[in-house]
Protein backbone atom coordinates (compact mmCIF):
# COMPACT_ATOMS: atom_id res chain seq x y z
CA UNK A 1 0.00 0.00 0.00
CA UNK A 2 1.38 3.76 -0.66
CA UNK A 3 2.47 5.54 2.20
CA UNK A 4 2.02 9.23 0.81
CA UNK A 5 3.28 10.58 4.15
CA UNK A 6 6.84 9.58 4.03
CA UNK A 7 6.79 11.62 0.72
CA UNK A 8 8.73 15.45 0.77
CA UNK A 9 6.26 17.31 -0.92
CA UNK A 10 3.10 15.65 1.20
CA UNK A 11 5.09 17.02 4.46
CA UNK A 12 5.47 19.84 3.27
CA UNK A 13 1.78 20.32 2.71
CA UNK A 14 0.50 19.11 6.07
CA UNK A 15 3.24 21.42 7.83
CA UNK A 16 1.42 24.63 6.46
CA UNK A 17 -1.99 23.25 6.81
CA UNK A 18 -0.96 22.56 10.30
CA UNK A 19 0.24 26.28 11.03
CA UNK A 20 -2.86 27.58 9.05
CA UNK A 21 -5.15 25.67 11.28
CA UNK A 22 -3.74 26.81 14.48
CA UNK A 23 -3.49 29.99 14.06
CA UNK A 24 -7.27 29.58 13.56
CA UNK A 25 -8.44 28.31 16.13
CA UNK A 26 -6.28 30.36 18.42
CA UNK A 27 -8.10 33.21 16.95
CA UNK A 28 -11.06 31.35 18.02
CA UNK A 29 -10.48 30.56 21.39
CA UNK A 30 -9.61 34.16 22.24
CA UNK A 31 -12.69 35.72 21.11
CA UNK A 32 -15.30 33.41 23.06
CA UNK A 33 -14.97 34.36 26.31
CA UNK A 34 -12.78 36.68 28.60
CA UNK A 35 -12.25 35.23 32.16
CA UNK A 36 -12.33 39.28 33.58
CA UNK A 37 -16.43 38.65 33.02
CA UNK A 38 -16.59 35.22 34.45
CA UNK A 39 -14.82 35.98 37.76
CA UNK A 40 -16.74 39.48 38.09
CA UNK A 41 -19.86 37.75 37.78
CA UNK A 42 -18.66 34.79 40.15
CA UNK A 43 -17.10 37.62 42.93
CA UNK A 44 -20.48 39.79 42.63
CA UNK A 45 -22.43 36.51 43.88
CA UNK A 46 -20.11 35.45 46.06
CA UNK A 47 -19.83 38.54 48.21
CA UNK A 48 -23.81 39.44 47.96
CA UNK A 49 -24.25 36.48 49.47
CA UNK A 50 -21.85 36.35 51.97
CA UNK A 51 -22.85 39.74 53.02
CA UNK A 52 -26.72 39.35 52.62
CA UNK A 53 -25.55 36.67 55.67
CA UNK A 54 -23.22 38.95 57.66
CA UNK A 55 -24.99 42.74 57.18
CA UNK A 56 -28.43 40.96 58.54
CA UNK A 57 -29.82 41.85 54.78
CA UNK A 58 -28.95 45.84 55.06
CA UNK A 59 -29.37 46.98 51.65
CA UNK A 60 -26.26 49.39 51.62
CA UNK A 61 -23.71 47.21 52.80
CA UNK A 62 -25.01 44.55 50.23
CA UNK A 63 -24.42 46.83 47.59
CA UNK A 64 -20.58 48.15 48.63
CA UNK A 65 -19.93 44.05 48.97
CA UNK A 66 -21.34 43.14 45.24
CA UNK A 67 -19.89 46.09 44.04
CA UNK A 68 -16.15 44.76 46.12
CA UNK A 69 -16.43 41.48 44.90
CA UNK A 70 -17.04 42.17 41.51
CA UNK A 71 -14.17 44.51 41.44
CA UNK A 72 -11.72 42.06 42.49
CA UNK A 73 -12.88 39.41 40.48
CA UNK A 74 -12.76 41.66 37.75
CA UNK A 75 -8.99 41.98 38.34
CA UNK A 76 -8.57 38.24 39.44
CA UNK A 77 -9.94 37.76 36.10
CA UNK A 78 -7.43 40.30 34.04
CA UNK A 79 -4.62 38.52 35.37
CA UNK A 80 -5.40 35.17 34.28
CA UNK A 81 -6.89 36.27 30.97
CA UNK A 82 -2.75 38.13 30.69
CA UNK A 83 -2.03 34.92 31.51
CA UNK A 84 -3.29 32.95 28.73
CA UNK A 85 -1.10 35.56 26.19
Amino acid sequence: MARSHHRKKHKTHLQSFKHAHDTSVSQASKSKSSAKIVFALGGAIAAFVASYFAADGSLLWMTLATLGGAAAGYFIGKRVDEGKA
